[in-house]
C-alpha cells in the first residue's frame, strides 16, 4: 500500500498542476537560506503594462474590436501624458484597425507613432505596417468609402512607398519599397517613371539583389518609350549604352534575353529612322538648310545604317559634299539584327501615331497622349 501511494501521489500533483495552470505558471528563486520560495510574477490587469497585455492578447486570439475598444478608452484617459506605453498603444489600435479592413485609419495611429515616437522600437514596425497597406493599394486594394471600397487608392500606395524610401534610407525596408514601386510601374506600363525609379534604386542600392533585375527592366523601359520615327528617340540613345553596360556585367543574361550588340544595332537604326523622318520634314516645309544640318549629323552619328545610305543618296543628287564619317565598328550587311526595332522585336513598343514636326534637328515632338500608353513589359503578354 505504502509503496502504491508513493507512485501514485506524483500523479496526483502532475494533474493538479495540470488542471490549474495558473500554480504552473509561478516563479520559484533561491532565497538566503537556500530554499525556493515562490515570486509574485502577475501583473495587474489595470496598470498601464496589463492593458497592453490584454490588448496584444485579444489581437492574438482574433479579438480585434475588444482590442480596439480598450485600446481606444486607454488612450483618452492618458491622452494629456506622455507615457512610455503610448507608442504601443497606438501601434496595437493601428493592428486592430487593420485586423477590421479599415486600413485607412489604421495609417492615422501608424503616422502618429512614426512622427511622435521615432527613437522606440515601434518606429520600425510601424513602417513595416505602412509598407503592407502601400503595397496593398497598388496591387488592387481599394479605399474605402461610405463603407465600399470604391476609390482607386494607388497615389496613396506610391506616396506611401516613397515615404518609407524617405524615413529609413539605406535600410531593407527602403529598398522594398524602391524595387517594389519601380516594378509597379514597369507593370502598369508608365515607363518614364519606371525608368526613373530603376534609376534611382540602382544609384541607392548599388549592390542589392536585385540589382540585375533592375538594370534589365531599365532597358526596355528606355526601350519601349520609343514610339516611332516621328517621335523623340533621345530613349533610344541611352538604351545602347545601358545594354552595353549589362552586357559587360551580366553576360551570361545578356545572351539569353538577346541584350547583346544585335539590339544595339537595332536601336541605331531606329535611332536613325527617326533622324532621317526630321530631314524629310524639314523638306516638306521647304528648309534646306536644316535639313541638311539633320542628315549631316544622322551620317556622322549613324554612318552604317540604311537611312544612312539614304541619306547619301539626297546628298549625292543635291550635289552636297558629304561630312567626314567617325569612325565606327563595322556591322554585317547581311546580319537580319541589322534592322529598326520595332513592335515585333521588342515586346512593348508602340504603332507609329498620328504626325507632328520636329522641335529641333535632334528631337522630335512628343505626343500630347497620355504618358502612360499600353505598352507591355517584355515578359508579359499584351492585354
Amino acid at each position: 500500500m505504502t509503496r502504491t501511494i508513493r507512485i501514485l501521489l506524483p500523479l496526483f500533483f502532475a494533474a493538479v498542476l495540470l488542471a490549474f495552470p495558473a500554480f504552473a505558471q509561478n516563479t520559484l528563486r533561491l532565497d538566503a537560506e537556500g530554499n525556493w520560495v515562490p515570486v509574485e510574477t502577475e501583473i495587474d490587469p489595470s496598470s498601464d503594462e496589463g492593458v497592453m497585455n490584454r490588448a496584444r492578447k485579444q489581437l492574438a486570439e482574433n479579438r480585434p474590436r475588444g482590442a480596439l475598444a480598450l485600446l481606444d478608452s486607454w488612450i483618452k484617459r492618458n491622452a494629456a501624458q506622455d507615457k512610455p506605453e503610448t507608442a504601443e498603444a497606438l501601434l496595437r489600435r493601428g493592428d486592430a484597425k487593420l485586423a477590421l479592413k479599415d486600413e485607412y485609419e489604421a495609417l492615422y495611429d501608424y503616422e502618429r507613432v512614426i512622427k511622435e515616437y521615432p527613437g522606440t522600437p515601434q518606429f520600425v514596425t510601424a513602417l513595416e505596417r505602412e509598407l503592407e497597406i502601400g503595397l496593398m493599394y497598388l496591387n488592387g486594394l481599394r479605399k474605402k468609402s461610405w463603407g465600399l471600397r470604391i476609390d482607386n487608392a494607388s497615389r496613396i500606395g506610391e506616396e506611401l512607398l516613397i515615404r518609407v524610401q524617405e524615413r529609413a534610407p539605406g535600410s531593407q525596408l527602403a529598398q522594398r519599397a524602391a524595387i517594389e514601386l519601380a516594378n509597379y510601374y514597369y507593370r502598369i506600363r508608365d515607363l518614364r517613371m519606371a525608368a526613373e525609379a530603376y534609376d534611382i534604386f540602382l544609384a541607392n542600392f548599388p549592390t542589392s539583389e536585385y540589382r540585375e533585375l533592375a538594370m534589365e527592366r531599365r532597358v526596355f523601359a528606355n526601350i519601349g518609350r520609343y514610339k516611332g520615327p516621328r517621335y523623340d528617340a533621345s530613349g533610344l540613345i541611352e538604351a545602347q549604352y545601358l545594354v552595353r553596360d549589362f552586357a559587360a556585367r551580366y553576360p551570361k543574361s545578356a545572351e539569353q534575353i538577346g541584350m547583346n550588340d544585335a539590339l544595339i544595332a537595332r536601336l541605331d537604326e531606329s535611332a536613325a529612322d527617326q533622324m532621317f523622318e526630321t530631314g524629310k520634314w524639314y523638306f516638306k516645309r521647304d528648309d534646306p538648310i536644316s535639313a541638311r544640318y539633320t542628315l549631316k549629323r544622322l551620317l556622322q552619328k549613324h554612318p552604317d545604317t540604311v537611312a544612312a545610305d539614304e541619306t547619301r543618296l539626297i546628298f549625292k543628287q543635291r550635289n552636297w559634299p558629304l561630312p567626314p564619317a567617325r569612325t565606327k565598328p563595322p556591322v554585317e550587311d547581311d546580319d537580319p539584327s541589322d534592322q529598326p526595332v520595332t513592335s515585333s522585336d521588342v515586346e512593348g513598343m508602340l504603332k507609329v501615331g498620328d504626325e507632328r514636326p520636329p522641335l529641333n534637328p535632334d528631337s522630335a515632338i512628343r505626343s500630347d497622349s497620355p504618358s502612360t500608353p499600353p505598352i507591355a513589359p517584355p515578359q508579359e503578354n499584351r492585354e
